[in-house]
């Protein structure tokens, strides 16, 4: 994954530590959804793990990344032990249980071809052709 990182995105990874908990993280960005804030705040979260070496465990990491995205940093803490959504990730759990995901990173095509693992962009893009190129499409 490094490889491709540095090779195909000119990025450095200097990842946060190994085995913690992402679940508050992951309670934050069903919050961040609920915002329209989805998207800003899971690419604040990546970066924030894998460039700057973060623990993503920690509420104030986690408040911060918050903050830097637009959330209110009082209404994200509230989300964070809100069981509306745990149980929203704990819906996605299931849901990705039912289709036979075991890990991440992985990009579902058309609802139904599965990619695992970290792919470079080009190799994405292939695949995309191909499944389109499959469907008619």
């Amino acid at each position: 994954m490094e490889t491709i990182a540095r090779q195909h995105y000119g990025l450095t990874i200097d990842s946060g530590p190994f085995g913690i908990s992402s679940r508050p993280a992951l309670i934050g960005s069903k919050f961040a959804e609920s915002q329209g804030l989805g998207d800003a705040y899971h690419a604040a979260v990546f970066r924030a793990y894998w460039q700057q070496a973060m623990s993503i465990e920690e509420e104030d990491t986690l408040l911060g990344i918050a903050e830097s995205v637009g959330l209110d940093r009082g209404r994200f803490a509230a989300a964070l032990t809100d069981p509306a959504y745990e149980n929203a990730l704990l819906a996605d759990v299931a849901e990705a249980a039912e289709i036979g995901l075991q890990g991440v990173p992985a990009l579902i095509f058309a609802g139904r071809f599965l990619v695992s693992g970290a792919q470079p962009y080009d190799k994405l893009a292939s695949i995309g052709d191909q499944i389109q190129s499959r469907l008619g499409g």
